[in-house]
């Protein structure tokens, strides 16, 4: 329903919250397309933060790339993607385009393999439902202004640098609409 729609978001929002995560902070999302994505993308929407989704089925160096061009604090992975009947390990990609970057506090992995084999470093990585699961189902949305960025979309960077296109939120709800 609408209204666990709403708990969820709210109880991701507060676990992003508790991460640090604040209105203008970015987070990148590199998740396969699962309720969990579309969570995330909205509990970023109610706290202000400006979330960027890489299509999963980039590398790491394209993904680098957008990390650090958009700034993100935070990334939020799934250990593996599904595609065409294989595994895609998601995580290790982030592990690779993460290494030695400091912008980057937190990754959190949505763990969805049948044996989750996949240690997380204590230090910088949390359980995606370990982090959400005992937080509040009450958030209450950043007021933003019309001009506040939503959300950065990138472009393919087939014909060179892939770049960052900003969407607002009044712009884009009205576009929306």
């Amino acid at each position: 329903t609408f209204k666990q729609l709403l708990d969820w978001t709210c109880q991701v929002a507060n676990g992003l919250c508790s991460l640090g995560v604040k209105k203008g902070d970015r987070v990148c999302i590199y998740m396969p397309l699962t309720p969990e994505g579309i969570v995330t993308m909205l509990a970023c929407a109610r706290l202000g933060a400006i979330h960027s989704v890489v299509y999963a089925g980039l590398g790491s160096g394209a993904l680098r790339a957008r990390i650090e061009d958009a700034q993100a604090r935070v990334v939020v992975t799934a250990d593996v993607g599904y595609r065409r009947g294989k595994i895609v390990q998601l995580k290790g990609i982030v592990d690779e385009a993460v290494k030695g970057l400091d912008i980057v506090e937190k990754v959190v992995v949505h763990r969805r393999a049948a044996n989750p084999t996949v240690a997380l470093d204590p230090t910088r990585e949390v359980d995606f439902y370990g982090l959400f699961e005992s937080q509040s189902t009450e958030c209450a949305a950043e007021v933003m202004e019309s001009e506040d960025p939503l959300f950065m979309l990138y472009t393919s960077g087939s014909t060179g640098a892939p770049k960052g296109c900003v969407y607002v939120h009044g712009g884009y709800m009205v576009g929306v609409t």
